[in-house]
């Protein structure tokens, strides 16, 4: 599993995923979203989405985070550093994540995208 591991988030198939990933998320976003959409931090930032197309207070889909309402500066710093992740991992990353577990205040990709920022604490 190493091994295909190290395959699936080699950067020429991670950037591949990152992208499809950006591109479902842009679509989402431009369906559902009712606000204003923008771009901050690398982020198309789509408001409006109604909160049962997300989890939490918004999701963070490749280079897109869908939110209702929840996009203050600091959390948009917080989903900064998801967009990241997608982009080292690729369409791995949600694995990864659902692995890590859902309680944000020990999933790895959580912590390392800052508990505060991100409103957990």
């Amino acid at each position: 599993m190493p091994a295909l591991k190290s395959a699936l988030i080699a950067p020429p198939l991670a950037r591949a995923g990152f992208l499809y990933a950006t591109l479902v998320g842009v679509v989402w976003g431009a369906v559902l979203s009712t606000g204003r959409i923008r771009r901050v931090n690398g982020l198309f930032v789509f408001t409006g989405v109604p909160q049962w197309a997300f989890s939490r207070g918004g999701s963070c889909i490749g280079g897109v985070y869908l939110t209702d309402t929840n996009a203050a500066a600091t959390v948009l710093e917080h989903e900064a550093v998801h967009r990241e992740q997608w982009m080292r991992y690729g369409l791995l990353f949600p694995l990864l994540y659902f692995r890590a577990g859902t309680d944000p205040l020990t999933n790895r990709f959580e912590i390392e995208a800052g508990l505060e920022k991100g409103g957990y604490r």
